[in-house]
């Protein structure tokens, strides 16, 4: 019975090791091999191509992905072909509905980083599948270069659009149809490069559109443009360079709506010219009106005072480019109380004041209310100021470093439009020392004034500005610590601000330069730093 049971025991070993062996995967290299075309019908790079569908067989299943974004068709089809497979794995890629192509034309299919294998997600980068409905395929070439004429990066999905210069061509074509040819900006190296073209004249255009609002045609509202200055001449031309900008929308406002029983909000686009709103009804009628812009969108706030009561208004409302009129029923609404706060928190910087804004116009302040008392209790002079379109207060005083400043502003110290005064007001504020900020001396050379100077942060948002209009060095004192960089304006029409470009007028925007490296600012540190304008 011993040896039977040494016997069982010896054999399970046995069995055990033997599995264990037999059981141990060896894992082997990673697969890094994108697919491989085995066959295409037609092939690609077919003459006379009349199919409406094209085959496309790999060595292994594949995948699309982002087919919307990576795919670009030169010339765009209408309707869109179908491409398959989506969704799914196959060893075919299907290209559907070839039923509407124009003769004697180069078409291109660059499928970008859309395709991959199935298993590892290997891509097959930039397949371009190409055929002709002519004799031949168009071989001419046009690359370049894109930069952002405003910003220090550019804006990723950027596409190049190529028009055709014929008999029917006209400025408004970007507007309404789509363009001959297509190429994808490189955004890593903000290059493009059209393939397939032929001989011709072409208007070249850079768009940047919404990705899901993408049609090919310019939206001014909301899509960058830039624009090749001279048509595209080929053979003869193979490179160009464009600065892609934002227009500046036209300044137009809209329908109002009524916001309380005394204030009617009309909505605006573009940037603030001159303008009137007129009230044409009811007529005969004793009434004064403010105008104020809401600070956080683009509305136009107008007060109505009157001491009758109304039923209804009618508002002209007149730009530099359009006269309106609108009629409004009005509601019962409820009046507005007065509603004071400040625009610093805790902080006050050494390049900043108090600031009190409020939801209804402010009238007048009476100074004797209102009282500023430093940390040792004594009372610190004080000017103030309104700005009447953002119905913003505010209180200059002359600040020391490590101090605190306690604002007391007494009963009936604010009044409104309609005569409601404030209660009690208690604001504290303090200050750091210098050393908690840093100081920057920049010395412009080979530089034409005047010009907009501006330290930015990475992602383009000014944080200090300067106006220059000598060649003195300008000093950014008290500036919070921080990674900048400097951009330079120049104000050609002398207006004090940025001038964007207007494709319908070939107006180029306002030169600007940048800095090229990135300044560090530290804290109790005077940083000098010379930039040399080419």
């Amino acid at each position: 019975m011993k040896e039977l049971k040494y016997i069982i025991g010896i054999i399970v070993i046995l069995l055990v090791h033997s599995c264990a062996n037999r059981g141990t995967p060896s894992g082997g290299d990673y697969d890094r091999t994108p697919p491989k075309i085995l066959e295409s019908n037609p092939e690609n790079f077919t003459n006379n191509f009349n199919s409406s569908e094209v085959t496309i067989l790999f060595d292994e299943y594949i995948k699309i992905r982002n087919l919307q974004k990576e795919l670009i068709i030169s010339p765009p089809i209408d309707p869109l072909p179908e491409i398959t497979p989506i969704g799914s794995a196959s060893k075919d890629l299907t290209i559907k509905g070839l039923d509407s192509l124009d003769v004697n034309t180069t078409y291109s299919f660059n499928f970008g980083q859309s395709i991959e294998d199935n298993n590892e997600g290997n891509p097959f980068s930039n397949f371009k599948y190409v055929f002709s409905t002519g004799e031949y395929i168009d071989s001419l070439v046009v690359k370049g270069f894109v930069k952002d004429a405003l910003e220090r990066e550019i804006d990723e999905g950027i596409n190049l659009l190529l028009y055709e210069i014929d008999s029917a061509y006209n400025d408004s074509v970007i507007y309404i149809k789509k363009p001959k040819y297509l190429a994808k900006l490189v955004d890593s190296t903000s290059t493009f490069r059209f393939e397939n073209l032929k001989t011709g004249k072409y208007l070249l255009i850079a768009l940047k559109e919404e990705e899901n609002e993408r049609d090919y045609k310019y939206q001014n509202r909301t899509d960058k443009i830039g624009y090749a200055k001279n048509f595209i001449e080929l053979p003869k031309d193979s490179i160009a360079e464009i600065e892609i900008f934002k227009e500046q929308i036209p300044f137009t406002i809209s329908k109002p709506k009524q916001k309380s029983k005394h204030s009617f909000a009309f909505g605006f686009e573009g940037e603030i010219e001159k303008f009137r709103i007129d009230l044409l009804e009811p007529i005969n009628i004793v009434a004064e009106s403010r105008v104020l812009k809401d600070k956080n969108s683009d509305t136009l706030y107008y007060w109505l005072k009157s001491e009758k009561e109304i039923d209804s208004v009618k508002f002209l409302v007149s730009t530099q480019t359009k006269v309106d009129t609108f009629k409004i029923n009005l509601r019962k609404n409820k009046l507005d109380s007065l509603e004071i706060k400040s625009i610093q928190s805790n902080l006050l910087k050494f390049n900043e004041n108090l600031e009190l804004y409020a939801n209804i116009p402010f009238s007048k302040v009476d100074a004797n209310k209102i009282i500023v008392l430093d940390k040792d209790s004594i009372q610190v002079p004080f000017t103030y100021e309104l700005d009447s379109l953002n119905n913003t207060y505010k209180f200059n005083i002359s600040k020391d470093e490590d101090q605190s400043y306690r604002y007391q502003f007494l009963p009936s110290a604010i009044e409104d439009y309609y005569g409601n005064k404030n209660d009690s007001l208690f604001y504290k504020l303090t200050t750091k020392t210098y050393d908690d900020y840093g100081n920057l001396r920049l010395t412009l050379k080979n530089a034409i004034t005047p010009m907009i100077v501006q330290l930015v942060d990475k992602i383009g948002g000014v944080k200090y500005e300067q106006y220059v209009e000598n060649l003195k060095p300008i000093e950014f004192r008290n500036i919070d610590a921080g990674k900048y960089h400097i951009r330079i304006i120049f104000d050609s029409n002398q207006n004090k601000k940025y001038d964007s470009g207007n494709f319908l007028k070939r107006k180029s925007p306002e030169k600007v330069s940048y800095f090229p490296e990135e300044l560090d600012v530290r804290a109790g540190w005077d940083l000098i730093q010379e930039f040399i304008l080419k």
